[in-house]
């Protein structure tokens, strides 16, 4: 089994440790103590950090180097047995999202958006932004990101290869296209930077959801109208794995005339929805991101509460539609400066 890439000389010679010192939930004296705390991780002992992490993905965007510290992290907590849920959700869980073995052969042809393991989201894909899409989806395809959060690197390493030789295999071979449209940050970050980290082969090309639709809104330009409105953003977990693309995002809601409003928890300060914590029951720490996410919201002025990750929408969509915003997804949002 491949280890991670990482390089331990680099991370030794790393003057901020930012990985550590920007962390919004485990706090550190000073950065010696981070710095402490970041060799015994390096090294194989234990540190606090490990029982103590959220698993929210965000030091990967914060190492200046790209030096992997999330990944690294997780391979200490389940080379220790440090479990961040409760075994049985984790069972449960791993039989839940297994690969069925199911999987058909599906002719299709491009743009292929790939919906995961989310069937129920396929009426997204729909209307001229997606004009002649096809949607591929199943647990057999499923990116199998979730196990970062549940300390099992070893199942993404067994999984993931088969979920890419599937695509490969039952849509991409004979559609005559080598590009998949990710539809979920998770999907995205697992073909580039995860594959990249654990040595896994990628033989198409990962397109995400949002330069996919900022270069159909080029194509769509005389059918915008603009809608107008502050938008409030509840940038997910998974986007940490692609920052580059937050910007394109930016550039999407130029486009059809909608202001992301400022927050204070938005951007490289994006907070957790509180699901994950939830699904670890850690409830007390779910129910504070909860309120701060909607606190901060509330305070801006949004007319909408904007979502491109499913689970955070089932986290926080209820909550934020009961405070007056209107949750909605990225794409459905679109949708609607196109008048659909």
């Amino acid at each position: 089994m491949k280890p991670v890439v990482f390089d331990p000389d680099l991370c030794a010679g790393c003057a901020t440790i930012d990985c550590l010192m920007k962390c919004q939930y485990v706090d550190f004296k000073d950065i010696d103590d981070a710095r402490t705390e970041k060799l015994n991780i390096n090294e194989g002992r234990d540190s606090r950090v490990l029982h103590e992490c959220l698993t929210c993905y965000a030091c990967q965007e914060y190492c200046p180097d790209h030096n992997n510290p999330f990944y690294l992290l997780v391979e200490r907590q389940e080379e220790k047995g440090l479990l961040p849920a409760p075994r049985p959700i984790l069972e449960e869980q791993l039989r839940m999202m297994a690969p069925r073995g199911r999987i058909e052969r599906k002719m299709v042809s491009a743009p292929v958006v790939d919906m995961c393991a989310f069937p129920m989201l396929t009426g997204c894909v729909r209307g001229s932004l997606f004009e002649n899409a096809s949607t591929i989806v199943g647990t057999d395809i499923f990116c199998n990101i979730m196990w970062l959060h549940f300390a099992k690197n070893s199942v993404i390493r067994e999984r993931v290869p088969k979920a890419i030789d599937n695509i490969m295999a039952f849509y991409l071979k004979d559609a005559n296209t080598n590009e998949l449209v990710c539809f979920h940050d998770e999907c995205y970050g697992t073909y580039t930077s995860v594959a990249k980290a654990y040595g896994i082969s990628v033989p198409f090309k990962p397109i995400h959801l949002f330069d996919y639709i900022n270069r159909r809104l080029d194509v769509l330009a005389d059918r915008i109208k603009p809608l107008n409105q502050k938008i409030a953003y509840q940038r997910p977990c998974s986007n940490r794995l692609s920052p580059e693309t937050d910007q394109t995002l930016d550039e999407i809601f130029k486009k059809i005339g909608v202001e992301r409003v400022p927050r204070k928890y938005d951007r490289q300060n994006a907070l957790c929805c509180g699901g994950v914590p939830r699904a670890q029951q850690r409830d007390e720490l779910a129910d504070e991101l909860v309120e701060k996410n909607l606190t901060d919201m509330l305070s801006t002025g949004a007319a909408y509460c904007v979502f491109n990750c499913p689970f955070c929408m089932a986290t926080l969509g209820m909550e934020v539609a009961e405070r007056g915003l209107m949750p909605i997804l990225v794409s459905d949002l679109v949708q609607l400066a196109l008048g659909e």
